[in-house]
């Protein structure tokens, strides 16, 4: 799998841990705050993994 579809299955992972459902496709529909949480929960978990990469 490329780059793209990693970070498209983050983004899934990290939606459905903050409780938010996402279509594939355009998600227009989504709120400011929920599109941050997404967004944060993403970072969080990239921190983590160069975090852990990097020991």
């Amino acid at each position: 799998a490329n780059k793209r579809d990693a970070l498209n299955r983050m983004k899934m992972q990290a939606a459905s841990e903050v409780g938010v459902t996402l279509r594939s496709g355009y998600n227009g529909n989504l709120t400011s705050k929920q599109a941050g949480s997404i967004g944060g929960q993403m970072v969080k978990r990239m921190i983590e993994a160069y975090s852990n990469g990097s020991k």
